[in-house]
Parts: C-alpha cells; structure tokens; sequence
C-alpha cells in the first residue's frame, strides 16, 4: 500500500502477548525496518534492544542467552544490559563504554506486549493507557474478564496495510453494511480528538425500537496514538478489544488483535469455557478478517468524496494523525536528497 506519509511512525505498538516471551528466553523480532531482541530478565522485566551484537554484527535473537538482567550475544558472548550498555567482553577485564545496543522502552499491560517507537530514539512523549481501566464508567476489573490470550487472540503478518488505515475504520460507518453484512448502520454519537488520542462513541440503533434515539449497543473507543484503538462495548454486549497494527517495515504491517470477555457468573477461571470461546470465535475474532480482505487491496485515496455523515468525523482523524509522522515518507526523503 502506497500511502503519502512515513510507516516510521511515534508512538506505541503492539508486539505480542506477554506469554509469548517466557522468564530467561530470547526472541527475534523485526518492526520498524529494525532488527530486535526481546528477552525477559530473570527478574521477569521484558527488554527490547537492537537486534545485532556490536562486536561483529551478530543477531542476538538467534541464540543469544539471558544472563542477569543481561542478554548475551551466541557469537563470541558479549553481554549487554537493558539499558543498551557493554556489562561484559569475554576473556578482558574491561567494557566497551563506547558502544551501546538502542532501547525501545516496553510497556506489559494485561496479557499484551507494547514496544514506544520514535524515528530519533526519543524518550516517550506519553504514556500507554491502561486497556481495561480507561473507561472507569464501565467495568474494569480485569479479574472479572477471560484471559485474551490464547483463546481471544489473533494475528496476521506482514500484510500492505498502514496503521492510520486501519484506524479510518472508526469513522466510517457505512462500511458495516457491506464489509460485515449488518442489518443496522451505526450512528457516530460523539468524537473529539485530545492530544495523542482520539475518542469516540459510536451506537448501534435498536431495531426493535420506534424511537431512533435508543441504542441497543454503544461502543466506547479511544484511539492510543496511531498503534492501535482500544473498545469497551456497552450494552448487549460487555467486553472489551483492542486492534493494533504495527509496521515491520516501509511497505507492511503485523496486525494483533485481543478480546477481554466478561467471565460466566460464579466462574473464577482465566480460561473461557468451550461454549464462550465458540461464540466469540464466530460472532467477534472474525470481523476484524473481512475488513484486511478489503485493505490488502485497497489504493489510498488523499481527497475522497465522503459522505456527508462520515465526513468530519473522518477529517477531523486524519488532521489528527499528523502529529505522530515526525519523519517525511520514503519517498519525500530520496527526491530531497
């Protein structure tokens, strides 16, 4: 997907679930157009660093150890700490205080793994909000809800999708009609874009009602930076979702997805029984694929002629994503040089 602004965006992104980077292992990863190494301290603090050993170059991801709260690289043992320093060279009573592996702050939340991404390597500007506790209206116990992962977790890789698409979903309400089949279009009750976050309430009508007014669903939803949109449903339904879409490069992204189910009356287990994870399997896991079978496709269009129910709404996102592209695109940069 060719889009007129940079995939190297600030913010927050999601990178996994937490039982996905066990105590005293070592992973891979790539986002950005970065080579990374995660790895979970004995302490039990995950880290994220620059993927490659500044000895010779070797990718610590691949074979490398935790030792301490440091990870050592598999090629000829150099050690390095969370914070990116030199702590050991085999074979020599020194450090190499000249060199340093980059950190990307980490934050682990409720079962999900977030990484802070700033092209510069800046400090976080804000912090990550806390999934189950940012509508304090509604529920927010997280001991009240399923685990997400693995039974209301999903992720697809690598796929031409950039995240400010992803998040031009939340305004456009006509797409429920012919993306997901719905009977019932969902009215845009409220949005305002505060700082890196962009809020909005969205209702679904209910049918069974003469009055247009009364909604038998409303969908609570803030959008955290663009990394991803977190929803608490309110109404017949109670639980809560977040969609987060992260590059792994100038031309793709990996997309997460994670659902907190509100647990049986009387249940005290973190695990969905069979009959619950069947009905969120069908009726919710599934909608966010219809719409990645439109976006692999999709032509990004600067000036489309919105409707006149989406448009504002609609603008008033896009005016709002600015803030978060701090370099120019690809593109921009090679005509320049």
């Amino acid at each position: 997907m060719k889009v007129p602004f940079t995939w190297k965006v600030t913010g927050w992104f999601m990178v996994g679930w937490s039982a996905q980077f066990p105590l005293g292992e070592v992973r891979p990863l790539r986002y950005f157009g970065e080579d990374l190494v995660a790895y979970r301290a004995e302490s039990g603090e995950l880290h994220i660093l620059t993927g490659h050993c500044r000895h010779l170059g070797a990718h610590i991801g691949y074979g490398g150890k935790v030792v301490g709260d440091c990870v050592e690289c598999p090629f000829h043992g150099w050690r390095w700490g969370p914070d990116g320093t030199n702590r050991k060279i085999p074979g020599e009573d020194r450090v190499n205080r000249g060199l340093r592996l980059r950190v990307y702050p980490v934050d682990e939340q409720n079962g999900c793994v977030f990484m802070w991404h700033q092209p510069d390597g800046k400090e976080p500007q804000w912090e990550m909000p806390d999934i189950l506790r940012m509508f304090p209206e509604l529920e927010t116990d997280p001991e009240n809800f399923y685990r997400p992962y693995p039974e209301f977790s999903s992720k697809t890789e690598r796929e031409p999708v950039h995240p400010q698409v992803v998040l031009e979903n939340g305004p456009d309400s006509l797409h429920f009609e012919y993306v997901h089949g719905a009977t019932v279009t969902p009215q845009m009750l409220d949005y305002s874009a505060v700082d890196h976050t962009w809020n909005f309430l969205t209702g679904w009508p209910d049918a069974r009602s003469d009055d247009p007014n009364k909604m038998a669903l409303k969908i609570h939803a803030q959008m955290f930076g663009l990394g991803g949109s977190i929803s608490a449903f309110d109404g017949s339904s109670k639980h809560r979702l977040i969609f987060a879409t992260t590059p792994v490069d100038d031309e793709c992204s990996d997309l997460f997805y994670s659902i907190w189910w509100p647990k049986n009356p009387g249940d005290e287990s973190d695990v969905p029984p069979p009959e619950v994870r069947a009905r969120v399997e069908k009726q919710f896991l599934v909608t966010v694929w219809e719409d990645l079978s439109i976006w692999r496709h999709q032509k990004y269009v600067e000036r489309p002629p919105l409707s006149p129910k989406d448009a504002k709404p609609y603008l008033s996102l896009r005016k709002w994503a600015t803030q978060f592209y701090d370099v120019p695109p690809v593109d921009a940069t090679s005509t320049s040089a």
